[in-house]
């Protein structure tokens, strides 16, 4: 059976987490990657130093981007077209909940998703830790750590890995409210 996946990543521009900077969505048709899609945000909101030099994302780079409002038209297509896929998801679908919350967008009540980082935790026990930038390094993944696009990419193609490796995804799929 043909399954689509949409591996997304977020950035934030501040420790409270509620709005982002940047998305990073890849899309992957079984265990091909068909769409691969990114920008900077602009969440309209305070930017810590930490996420800045976490991320290298600073206000002034995001003066022009789209806010997540301008944005979802474009990507709500993309969101809706697969099961949901982020490493270490609950972050990345609370900061999604949170976008649509702040900007009365109605997508739907509840989203299911799944965990690289959890399908990873099963699949590669013997390394040291289930980071990304950890477990890219153990399979060879490139990786441009805390940008959006890389981020994504990665993840999905540790989904790749680990279904290669007879994990059924099925069994790692949770549903988030949003």
């Amino acid at each position: 059976m043909s399954q689509t996946y949409v591996a997304f990543d977020v950035e934030t521009p501040n420790l409270m987490n509620h709005r982002m900077s940047a998305i990073g969505i890849t899309v992957m048709k079984d265990s091909v990657i068909t769409h691969e899609f990114s920008t900077l945000v602009n969440p309209e909101t305070h930017f810590d130093a930490f996420n800045i030099q976490l991320t290298g994302i600073t206000p002034e780079s995001v003066m022009r981007a789209p806010t997540f409002f301008d944005l979802w038209s474009t990507i709500d297509p993309m969101m809706s077209g697969g099961l949901l896929v982020a490493h270490n998801a609950p972050f990345d679908m609370g900061v999604l909940q949170k976008c649509l919350a702040h900007y009365g967008i109605a997508w739907r009540r509840y989203a299911d998703y799944t965990c690289t980082c959890a399908i990873s935790r099963r699949a590669l026990p013997q390394l040291p830790n289930h980071k990304l930038n950890t477990i890219c390094q153990a399979l060879g993944i490139s990786l441009q750590h805390h940008e959006a696009a890389s981020d994504s990419r990665a993840c999905a193609e540790i989904l790749r890995h680990c279904m290669g490796l007879g994990v059924d995804v099925k069994d790692f799929i949770r549903r988030y409210r949003l």
